[in-house]
């Protein structure tokens, strides 16, 4: 049997060569349940169940109310059944010099079972000691490291100035980006949520973070948007969060028409659903009083948008922002003014070309 167990640490400095090629692994396994790699998992990792969603609630009632020797028994047979099928499916084809990682949440019976016939058949098969529990630990430790050397350009400017715009520019541009925002499947604000689109959990909006910021090019600017700590329900890793705020900064700016202009464009759903619009527009009247958010929901349910999205900018999100940014970003006082022609792609990547020409 070739069955070496490797640290986590270990095990992440050998997930920088990619998957297949010399030095790497040839596949990442996950041997947890369904929901269990739904709510974060290894970068690149496949999930091959030990146990499924329904057979892990079985198991464990019967661990506690029957005993732990019946439910081993009854889970020692269906963690069989199961990996037959895993090899029937995914191992037959494979060659000898294939090379799995492979974990479970502590590193115990369920990657253990997996990797020990493996290592039968003659496969050369590492299991991370302490399984993702492990790694999840040596991961939120190493983003310190990760963040210290990163130079960001921070990209600042009212809602709708096109900062998101900006990024995707930038990156189309060959620029470095960290889009917060599209990690976590949100626009930020109070209606930002996008319909039908879930939030990753926080452990793997971390682990989305941690990806992107192993891949950076340190002599490189990295741009980022001048994000609150938190992206609708995730939290930005604190020291990440720190460093932005220490970071030069770019104002970028485009004229009130235009910004409306772009957030009838970029929210469109908002405008297809008057009803959906007018739900999320409830959670404001705290802020902006019944009767103000009532008057902005008779107009979006009339099909006149335009000026709810122009109040918006000017009752709720441009009062106290020069301020907000100003105290939260060390040197935004000193930011380079930036302005695009106009809303359009076209204008935002030529402003990116002209902004990475300066560096």
């Amino acid at each position: 049997m070739s069955v070496q167990f490797i640290s986590a640490q270990d095990a992440m400095a050998r997930m920088a060569t990619p998957l297949g090629a010399p030095g790497g692994f040839s596949t990442i396994i996950d041997a947890r349940s369904e929901d269990e790699f739904a709510l974060d998992h290894l970068p690149g990792a496949v999930n091959w169940p030990s146990l499924n969603n329904e057979e892990r609630i079985v198991i464990g009632t019967m661990y506690k109310q029957v005993s732990a020797f019946e439910a081993q028994k009854h889970g020692a047979a269906l963690v069989a059944a199961n990996i037959a099928r895993h090899i029937q499916r995914e191992v037959l084809p494979l060659p000898r010099t294939w090379q799995p990682l492979i974990y479970c949440w502590r590193g115990g019976k369920r990657s253990g079972s997996l990797a020990m016939v493996l290592g039968q058949i003659g496969f050369k098969i590492h299991l991370i000691e302490g399984g993702y529990k492990a790694f999840r630990a040596a991961l939120l430790a190493s983003i310190p490291e990760l963040v210290a050397p990163i130079q960001w350009r921070v990209v600042c400017g009212p809602t709708g100035s096109g900062k998101t715009r900006l990024l995707h520019a930038l990156a189309a541009e060959g620029a470095q980006v960290l889009d917060l925002e599209g990690l976590a499947n949100h626009r930020s604000s109070v209606l930002g949520h996008i319909p039908g689109v879930p939030q990753p959990s926080q452990k793997h909006f971390d682990t989305l973070v941690w990806t992107a910021l192993k891949g950076f090019d340190i002599s490189r600017p990295v741009y980022v948007e001048s994000e609150s700590r938190k992206v609708g329900n995730l939290s930005v890793p604190e020291v990440l969060m720190l460093s932005m705020r220490e970071s030069p900064c770019l104002d970028l700016r485009l004229s009130d028409d235009e910004r409306v202009a772009l957030l009838m464009e970029d929210y469109d759903f908002f405008v297809k659903d008057p009803d959906y619009f007018c739900k999320r527009l409830d959670a404001l009247v705290d802020r902006r009083g019944r009767a103000v958010v009532e008057a902005w929901k008779t107009q979006v349910m009339a099909g006149d948008n335009e000026p709810v999205v122009r109040e918006l900018l000017t009752l709720h999100y441009d009062p106290g922002y020069a301020e907000s940014t100003r105290r939260n970003f060390k040197q935004f006082g000193q930011a380079a003014v930036v302005q695009p022609s106009d809303r359009s792609m076209d204008a935002m990547r030529a402003l990116a070309r002209d902004i990475m020409r300066q560096g």
